[in-house]
């Protein structure tokens, strides 16, 4: 499952995450798209994973789906 689908999921919406975390929905947008991967803080990756509702494993392997699908290399 990737991030949009993960938020999807949840049953929230770009603009809802993105005022959670103090965010623009086009970085929403953007780590949704893989067009890169968010540097979060740990407290950012906390509220993630509850406004997700996920592990933070589940998390984890969202952002590498979306990765894989974009077609782009973690590093």
């Amino acid at each position: 499952m990737d991030l949009k689908e993960l938020r999807e999921k949840a049953n929230l919406s770009a603009e809802r995450v993105a005022v959670e975390l103090g965010k623009s929905v086009s970085t929403i947008r953007f780590w949704e798209a893989g067009t890169y991967i968010p540097s979060l803080s740990p407290s950012e990756t906390l509220q993630l994973t509850r406004l997700y509702r996920c592990t933070l494993e589940e998390l984890s392997e969202s952002f590498i789906e979306t990765q894989r699908k974009s077609g782009k290399k973690l590093d």
